[in-house]
């Protein structure tokens, strides 16, 4: 039943994706897609109890799932970390490029006060797949400011490819370059600091000999 329902979600998001350029994620929008699905109302209503905003989630969540496995198909151990990352982020938009709209209209609903926590949920979700899928294996500080630098880059570059008019979105890949080197010279800045911090004396230390 679980895979029966897996199927159904899946089919209801491909039906109401080419309704949401219009309809934004709305009901109107889901219902139209129940109909060319020839689904049940109900059964629909209940693949997604919590209604567009779920279907939203699900979506990305789709996204995330595909763009791993599109990566998994590449020979990574050639690639320089900056260019695993940037790969997985161009196969990501790459595989959405039919639904472009889709994402501008994701983008107005993510707006509203009643989604505030649904943007950034789905925004970790992805960066945090990207950095897995690249061989990630970070647990200390690093692993929480690399995925904050990253969902800044991921979020310029899509906003930059969702109005990019170039052949093959061409400009959109020269601009997730440009954005990646200034994260790398970010992270190579603060490792220098970090060696820097470490050879200076303890100020706790230092008081704690005092008294």
């Amino acid at each position: 039943m679980t895979a029966d329902r897996d199927r159904l979600r899946e089919s209801l998001l491909q039906a109401t994706l080419p309704h949401v350029p219009f309809d934004g994620w709305t009901r109107t929008a889901f219902a139209a897609g129940v109909r060319d699905l020839g689904a049940d109302a109900a059964l629909a209503d209940n693949a997604f109890p919590g209604g567009m905003a779920e279907l939203l989630e699900y979506y990305n969540g789709s996204a995330d799932r595909r763009m791993v496995e599109a990566l998994g198909r590449h020979d990574l151990a050639v690639l320089k970390l900056r260019q695993r990352v940037a790969l997985a982020v161009r196969l990501r938009l790459e595989d959405n490029a039919s639904h472009r709209e889709a994402i501008r209209q994701a983008m107005s609903f993510l707006a509203l006060p009643q989604n505030a926590t649904l943007g950034p949920k789905c925004l970790y979700r992805t960066v945090d797949a990207i950095w897995y899928a690249v061989g990630d294996t970070s647990t200390d500080f690093s692993f929480y400011s690399k995925r904050a630098l990253l969902a800044g880059v991921y979020v310029s570059t899509v906003l930059y490819w969702l109005n990019d008019k170039s052949e093959a979105a061409a400009d959109s890949w020269s601009f997730l370059d440009r954005r990646i080197d200034d994260v790398m010279r970010i992270q190579k800045l603060r490792g220098r600091l970090g060696e820097v911090l470490a050879k200076l004396p303890d100020p706790f230390r230092l008081f704690r000999r005092s008294v």
